[in-house]
């Protein structure tokens, strides 16, 4: 049966942070699971053109397309839930809205009319959101921010006139909004709801289906008393009840009759869902066989969010191995020498992960150099490879004083370095950058190839030569000092196809020591884990029983 493209906006009301995400991503799951194909796509209200140039503390991690698009972390859950190809149209903001509008305007584009938001802001935003519906059958489309807030308007205001545009049979709006259970009165409380409801519809918009998300399953009068309210009827307010694990969320959608409502809603005729992966999953998760405990040395542990898709990639490795992997955060500026033995002893592997700045860069050092020497599973990942490369050179090559120049441009062993020029493959032209460039257009971003060594660590566990893996970095190794390197026994077992970038460093006489330039937690899905996350917790295993854990 054919039908036109159906389109899901999903908003969220009374605070951020309830998950808005991780909703849009469970639909997806739960409708591919019906067969229908998808896309998702994130509206972000605030100014930046994209999350690029901000500190993970104001809006955690940024997320990598293969395009090279730097985008929202909620682009992770997307990808990690389905099976939808995203890029940059799959991420639009405040600001590349806005710059998209004034570039059009100084072109003259508007024939000289007076530039207003309506109708030209809007019309640019629902351009953004037609622009991904190209062969799929329905575009999840989810409104960053949460309603009231004065920049999110041209977004709502957007989204309001697109029912009327393609037709209100094709539209949904999916509301997820706070219930909350207040201990003293002992009962939850349907307020926020009914004001968050309020709000929307003072804007033209009237919620199809409410997510509310709470701590416990609402009783059916609940459930009454927010339909009365929020006009709408009792089988559409949807518990979105807290869950031990994120990948259950889809499972309780749609015991809660969450798919089932949508398809009839939007009158589409799909095959019943397939979810006994997602079932399989789920009891893999919470039935373990194996423990173990991984230190991540960074600098961004105070905000869980910064480190996200490493986070689920790292749980991810631990479902492949039947493994509970217990993350343990320390703050690389609290490391050092001295205590690295108290901080990290009992870990059964150490991750130093991504990051840009000086701060902390000794503390990774030092973690670095501990889990060489006392034969610890070390995974280092973007800069987390290049203090690996900074650390071997220093403490086994002899080259005191090595250094990255971005942290030392004095430094009289310069392994980490800006290439002034490389080669780019998406764009097949030499890209040229230097310290003066703008801070988000020096960085060799998205998928690159890479070939890897036959025999080495990475080749065990990729099981294939070439890779292709996503990249965020703009300093790259030396190949001045390659072969000094090698000398002292450092391995380059992942370079470019021309050579010129090594992309994998690992030791040979280490159970498990590597360190990548790439992202592979970009790439890893809790049903395809990456190979190389996979490989890491099964050396970590193994080291916990060979000293005896439990």
């Amino acid at each position: 049966m054919h039908f036109p493209t159906k389109f899901i906006f999903i908003t969220g009301g009374v605070l951020s942070s309830l998950g808005k995400g991780l909703a849009s991503a469970a639909i997806g799951a739960l409708l591919e699971s019906r067969g229908l194909t998808i896309t998702l796509q994130k509206l972000d209200p605030y100014i930046n053109v994209d999350p690029g140039t901000m500190n993970p503390f104001q809006h955690g991690e940024v997320f990598v397309t293969d395009d090279g698009a730097e985008t929202d972390l909620d682009l992770g859950h997307y990808e990690r839930f389905t099976h939808a190809k995203l890029g940059r149209n799959n991420n639009f903001t405040t600001g590349k809205i806005y710059h998209s509008v004034i570039t059009k305007e100084r072109r003259g584009d508007y024939l000289g009319g007076t530039v207003q938001v309506i109708p030209h802001i809007t019309d640019e935003i629902k351009q953004s959101i037609i622009s991904v519906a190209n062969d799929v059958d329905v575009v999840i489309a989810e409104v960053g921010g949460t309603i009231g807030d004065i920049e999110s308007l041209p977004f709502q205001e957007a989204i309001r006139q697109f029912k009327s545009d393609v037709g209100k049979e094709n539209v949904l709006y999916v509301h997820l909004t706070l219930v909350p259970y207040i201990s003293t009165a002992g009962e939850v409380k349907t307020k926020p709801t009914q004001h968050s409801v309020k709000e929307l519809r003072s804007i033209g918009i009237q919620p199809d289906i409410l997510l509310c998300r709470t701590d416990r399953f609402l009783s059916k009068e609940i459930k009454s008393k927010i339909a009365l309210f929020c006009n709408v009827d009792v089988d559409q307010v949807i518990t979105a009840k807290d869950v031990e694990t994120i990948y259950e969320v889809p499972l309780l959608f749609h015991q809660e009759g969450l798919d089932n409502k949508i398809v009839a809603l939007l009158n589409i005729w799909t095959r019943a869902p397939k979810l006994g992966r997602w079932k399989e999953l789920v009891e893999k998760i919470k039935t373990p066989k194996y423990s173990v405990a991984i230190a991540v040395v960074g600098k961004y542990i105070h905000l869980k969010e910064s480190y996200k898709s490493l986070n689920e990639a790292l749980c991810h490795g631990g479902i492949a191995n039947d493994c509970k992997v217990n993350l343990d955060f320390v703050d690389s500026e609290t490391i050092d020498e001295s205590n690295c033995r108290e901080r990290l002893g009992q870990a059964d592997g150490v991750l130093v992960p991504g990051g840009f700045g000086a701060r902390g860069i000794e503390g990774k050092i030092s973690a670095i150099r501990f889990a060489r020497e006392e034969k610890i599973p070390f995974f280092g990942i973007c800069l987390g490879m290049q203090m690996t490369v900074v650390e071997y050179a220093r403490h086994v090559a002899g080259m005191q004083g090595a250094h990255s120049t971005e942290f030392d441009e004095a430094t009289p062993f310069p392994v980490i370095y800006l290439m002034k020029e490389w080669f780019d493959y998406k764009s097949q032209k030499v890209q040229q950058r230097d310290v003066t460039s703008h801070k988000g257009g020096t960085m060799r971003l998205g998928a690159y190839p890479c070939v890897v060594k036959e025999g080495s660590l990475a080749h065990q566990a990729y099981r294939n030569e070439e890779i292709s893996e996503r990249h965020r970095h703009r300093y790259e190794f030396n190949n001045d000092l390659k072969e000094r390197l090698e000398e002292a026994g450092l391995v380059m077992s992942g370079i470019s196809p021309d050579g010129k970038l090594v992309e994998i460093v690992e030791m040979a006489d280490h159970p498990w020591f590597l360190g990548c330039q790439f992202h592979p937690e970009f790439k890893s899905r809790p049903m395809d884990p990456h190979p190389l996350f996979v490989s890491f917790i099964k050396a970590a295993i193994d080291y916990k029983n060979r000293r005896g854990g439990e």
